[in-house]
């Protein structure tokens, strides 16, 4: 199966999680490669990404900058690898299956912090993964960590999840970009 690789380094200080890959992604090697996904411009103008956007010299991020990010302490995952036109066909058994897998590469890597993008994957991995089925979860950082390693979610910037606003998605990076900072300090 072709898939997305994970993109990993030591020392992470974030790991993002998406739900799987799409398969616009897979076809073009890169994560949130869609035009319409709205994770790179959101990055790009929040308080996380604009330190990468200076060091790398751009104005801003776009797909083909993914396999930079790991330099910057900031990796990439899924719950599913199996990619799919729509993360609507990722079904129960895909989680069941996938949610190990990502528990042993958060194991592995042991980032600072692993933040979800969207409910969508991060209900499965808490049922899944934590043993745990909460139908009432905040956005930001969550009550639960896996071996100590605190999770965190997002809103998702696909544009099928349209209703959360641009500068709602930088505002959202933003917010983890400080909670991350304060995870940092000593």
């Amino acid at each position: 199966m072709q898939t997305l690789p994970d993109l990993l380094a030591p020392q992470l200080r974030l790991l993002l999680v998406g739900i799987n890959p799409s398969c616009y992604a897979v076809a073009h090697g890169h994560y949130f490669a869609r035009p319409q996904n709205r994770f790179w411009p959101a990055l790009s103008a929040s308080r996380l990404g604009q330190p990468i956007c200076q060091a790398l010299g751009v104005e801003r991020l776009r797909p083909e900058h993914d396999h930079r990010l790991p330099q910057f302490g900031i990796g990439f995952t899924d719950v599913v690898k199996t990619p799919s036109v729509s993360a609507s066909s990722v079904t129960p058994a895909m989680y069941r299956e996938g949610v190990p897998r990502l528990c042993a590469t958060i194991r592995q890597c042991r980032p600072r912090l692993v933040a979800f993008h969207g409910m969508t994957g991060f209900r499965p991995f808490l049922r899944f993964g934590l043993g745990r089925s909460e139908r009432a979860l905040n956005w930001g950082p969550q009550p639960y960590q896996l071996e100590g390693i605190p999770l965190y979610v997002l809103p998702n910037p696909s544009g099928a999840n349209a209703h959360f606003k641009p500068a709602e998605l930088v505002a959202g990076y933003d917010r983890l970009s400080h909670f991350l900072e304060g995870l940092m300090e000593p």
